[in-house]
Formats: structure tokens, C-alpha cells, sequence
């Protein structure tokens, strides 16, 4: 049995989280950490900072905010306790404090954990490689309007892997209102749209000369990212050795 405690537990996710560990027989929930809200509706004890937990347990998943960061990195250090941080909008200054602390615990982080966007990370690739060159690129993310961060962190790895697979450096373009200009075919344009409750909708298209080529992921339910956390939570109780890990880990060891 794998023990979690599971950091943002009260928000959104991380009642989603709560409920899929209910029904996973391998899974169980010791402890929360939330500063806002009540424990009496969970079946764990909740904590508001991670100093006052004092429980044990196989590793962390955290689906708070970046906030919690600056709080969580010291702590999972000295517990030798492994972290799936599932939260986006990080700053570079704090991908530079992940990359130390994983020299001393392993650290888990992916901007997008469905195994279907994964997935359209590889085919992007392969597409920018074979298309790259006479093809423009266009990326459009679509999320609810409570989302804080534009564009997604998922927007973001797309367009990396876009890039991955070009023969030359593509320069990133996320507001085209001010650029009274053609589009160089260097670019690869981001676009963010917020609205409603969508959960999480990511195109990329290739447009070339008198055809376009489009890849679109969409997803329906904020379970298919709990689910994702919960394998990668699984993966670091067992991981062993410090280290950054990402979800191109986790499916290889499935």
C-alpha cells in the first residue's frame, strides 16, 4: 500500500484526488495539506503548512500553486520524501530550486499529466520534423476562466517539442495585436483563450501551402490529470534514487 500526502487536498484536484484514492486498493491518503478550509471533509488529517505534518509516508503530491513551492522543497528534503508537483505557472527561479533539490530527493514534474497529451508531445515532434520546414506552426490552448497562468504550461511543452524537431531556432509569439507585420515563418504563434469550464482543450496546427494539418487534444474530466498524478505517485514511492522525473519515465516503466 502506498502512502500520499497530498498538498492542495481541499481544491479542486485535490478532491478529485481524494476520491480516486478511495477506490484504488493500492493508494491511501495519510495526510493533507491545505491553508484554507476544514478537515472535516476529508477522511485524513489536514495541515496547513507542511512543517506541522509530522505523518509518514511514500511521497507527496502537491496540486496547490506554485506558493507552496518556496515551502515544500526544504521540507521534502529533510524527510527524504519524494514530491509529484502537479501544479503550473512556475517561475524559472523556481524550476532552478527543483533542479537543486532533486540533486537530493526525487522530484517529479510534468506541466500536463494525461498520457493523451503525452502522447501529442511525440506526434508534434515527429510532425515539426516532417512538416517543419514549409509548414507554419500555430498552437491554441483553451482552459476555464478561473485558470491564472497564460499561456498553459502544456501550450508550452508543445510548442518546445515543436521545436525539438526543427533545424532551425523558433522565436515564441503569444500576443500578434501590437505586430502590424506578416508572420515569419520562424515563428510558432501561442494563443490562449479562457472561458467557461472547459477543462483543457490543446490544438497544434501545421498550416502549409493549400493544406493544414491540425492535432487536438481534449480533455473532459480534471480525472484524467488525478489519474496521471496518481501513477507518477506511485512511480516515486519506488523511484529510490534522487533525481528529476517526468511523465516520458513513468510510461516507460509501465
Amino acid at each position: 500500500m502506498t502512502k500520499l500526502i497530498l498538498s492542495g487536498c481541499l481544491g479542486r484536484m485535490g478532491q478529485v484526488v481524494s476520491r480516486l484514492c478511495e477506490a484504488d486498493e493500492d493508494l491511501t491518503i495519510v495526510a493533507g495539506i491545505d491553508p484554507v478550509g476544514s478537515a472535516a471533509a476529508t477522511a485524513y488529517p489536514v495541515f496547513a503548512t507542511p512543517e506541522e505534518c509530522d505523518i509518514e509516508a511514500d511521497a507527496l503530491v502537491d496540486f496547490s500553486s506554485p506558493a507552496a513551492l518556496g515551502a515544500l522543497l526544504p521540507w521534502a528534503k529533510a524527510k527524504s520524501l519524494p514530491l509529484v508537483l502537479a501544479a503550473t505557472g512556475y517561475s524559472p527561479e523556481q524550476l532552478g530550486q527543483m533542479e537543486a533539490a532533486s540533486k537530493a530527493v526525487p522530484i517529479f514534474r510534468s506541466a500536463n499529466l494525461s498520457i493523451g497529451v503525452n502522447l501529442l508531445l511525440e506526434l508534434t515532434r515527429r510532425a515539426a520534423q516532417v512538416l517543419g520546414e514549409d509548414f507554419d506552426i500555430e498552437i491554441v490552448e483553451r482552459h476555464h476562466n478561473k485558470k491564472v497562468d497564460a499561456p498553459s504550461g502544456t501550450a508550452l511543452m508543445l510548442a518546445d517539442a515543436a521545436k525539438s524537431g526543427l533545424s532551425f531556432q523558433p522565436e515564441y509569439i503569444y500576443d500578434r495585436h501590437s505586430r502590424r507585420q506578416g508572420r515569419e515563418h520562424t515563428e510558432i504563434g501561442i494563443s490562449a483563450v479562457r472561458g467557461g469550464t472547459i477543462v483543457g482543450d490543446h490544438e497544434v496546427i501545421f498550416a502549409g501551402e493549400q493544406e493544414v494539418v491540425e492535432l487536438h487534444h481534449h480533455a473532459a474530466s480534471r480525472e484524467v490529470f488525478a489519474r496521471g498524478a496518481l501513477k507518477a505517485a506511485k512511480f516515486m514511492a519506488a523511484v529510490g534514487q534522487p533525481g528529476m522525473y517526468s511523465m516520458k519515465d513513468v510510461l516507460a516503466a509501465i
